[in-house]
C-alpha cells in the first residue's frame, strides 16, 4: 500500500485585507479583478478571421509575475484614484498544498492505494483494516471512506439482497403454476442449495475467492439445477398418473420408469455443458480470470446436480407418495 503526497506542491496564497482594503474604496471584487488580469489572464474581446474565432486574453507580462515580491508590488488604482500595492491590501505567501487537487462529493480527498495480494480476497482486507484505522482519532473535517473494488462489492451485494429473493419468489410462482402443488414447487427449491454444494468444493479445489463473477456462474448453475429437478419431476407425475392402481408397487415402478427415461439426456446435458466449458478453464488469454470465475460454478455443480435429481428426487418423490398412500389407507381402513 502507498499513499499520495498531499502536501507536495507550492501555491502562491493571497488574503484579500478586506478592512484596509476599505480604507482605500476597493471591494474585494476590484482585487480579484487585479489578481485574474496578473496570474490567470482574463478573455476581453474575441477577433473573427473568416469562419475562425479567438478570443483575445490580457494578462500582464511574464516579468512582472514570475516572483512573489514581484505579485507584492502590482498597482492597483483605488477609486479615489490613489496608487496602492497588492501587498499593502492583501497578504501574499507561499503555502503547500497538494500536488493535485482532488475532490470527492465537494470535499478535498487524499488517496490511499492498496494492492491486493494474490489469493488474498479484498473483503479479508478491508475486515482486517478497519477496525486498525477506527481507532484513530481524526483532526475536525476529516473523515475515511473506502472505496475500489470493496464500494463496487458493496453495491452489488445490497443490489442482490433485493433482487435474489424477489426472483426466488418469482420461480417459485411459476413451478407452482406448473405442477399446481406447492409442495412439489417447495420441493424443487430446497434442492436449489444442495446442487450449489458441488459449486462449492470445486472453487475451493481451485482456489477461488468468492466474488461477482462467481456469484453469476452460481446463479446460471441454479437455473440448469432448477430446470433438471422440473424435467425430472414432470416424468415422475406423467409416470404415476398413468399407473394402473394406487399401491406402492405401482409407485415403485413408476419411479423406476420416469427416473430411467432421464438418464441419458441428463447425461448428454452434463457432458455437453463440461465440455463446453473445460475451454475456457484451460485457457489463459485476456479476460480468462473472470470467465474462469464464472465457468468454473457450473463445472462443479455438474457433477452433483445431475445425481441430486437421479437419486434424491425419485428418493423424496418415493417418501411423499408412500406417507400420503399410507394416511388415505388409514383413512379407508
Amino acid at each position: 500500500m502507498f499513499a499520495e503526497r498531499p502536501a507536495a506542491g507550492r501555491y502562491i496564497e493571497i488574503r484579500p485585507r478586506l478592512d484596509v482594503a476599505a480604507r482605500y474604496g476597493l471591494s474585494q471584487a476590484d482585487i480579484q479583478r487585479v489578481i485574474q488580469f496578473v496570474i490567470g489572464g482574463a478573455e476581453i474581446a474575441e477577433t473573427v478571421e473568416g469562419t475562425e474565432r479567438y478570443p483575445i486574453t490580457l494578462r500582464y507580462p511574464r516579468a512582472q509575475r514570475d516572483h512573489v515580491e514581484h505579485i507584492k508590488q502590482l498597482p492597483i488604482v483605488s477609486r479615489d484614484g490613489s496608487w496602492v500595492t497588492l501587498s499593502q491590501v492583501a497578504d501574499v505567501m507561499v503555502t503547500e498544498g497538494p500536488a493535485m487537487i482532488r475532490s470527492e462529493n465537494a470535499r478535498p480527498t487524499g488517496w490511499v492505494f492498496v494492492d491486493v495480494a494474490a489469493g488474498v480476497a479484498v473483503g479479508e482486507v478491508l475486515a482486517a483494516a478497519q477496525p486498525v484505522v477506527a481507532q484513530y482519532q481524526l483532526p475536525p473535517r476529516y473523515s475515511v471512506s473506502w472505496s475500489g473494488q470493496y464500494e463496487s462489492m458493496q453495491r452489488v451485494q445490497q443490489k442482490m439482497l433485493e433482487v435474489v429473493p424477489v426472483t426466488l419468489a418469482i420461480i417459485l410462482i411459476l413451478l407452482y403454476f406448473t405442477f399446481r402443488s406447492f409442495k412439489q414447487a417447495v420441493l424443487i427449491m430446497a434442492t436449489l442449495p444442495l446442487a450449489l454444494a458441488g459449486s462449492l468444493w470445486y472453487i475451493w479445489a481451485l482456489g477461488f475467492n468468492m466474488s461477482i463473477a462467481v456469484a453469476v456462474g452460481m446463479i446460471a448453475l441454479a437455473g440448469v439445477a432448477a430446470e433438471f429437478g422440473v424435467v425430472m419431476l414432470l416424468y415422475l407425475n406423467n409416470a404415476w398418473r398413468d399407473a394402473s392402481e394406487r399401491s406402492l408397487s405401482s409407485l415403485h415402478d413408476a419411479i423406476m420408469e420416469g427416473a430411467v427415461q432421464r438418464v441419458r439426456p441428463k447425461a448428454m446435458t452434463v457432458v455437453t455443458i463440461i465440455a463446453g466449458l473445460l475451454p475456457i478453464m484451460l485457457s489463459a488469454g485476456t479476460g480468462s480470470e473472470v470467465m474462469q470465475r464464472i465457468a468454473a460454478p457450473m463445472i462443479g455443480g455438474m457433477i452433483l446436480a445431475p445425481l441430486l435429481s437421479l437419486y434424491v428426487l425419485p428418493a423424496v418423490y418415493w417418501l411423499y407418495w408412500k406417507h400420503k398412500l399410507s394416511a388415505a389407507k388409514t383413512v379407508v381402513n
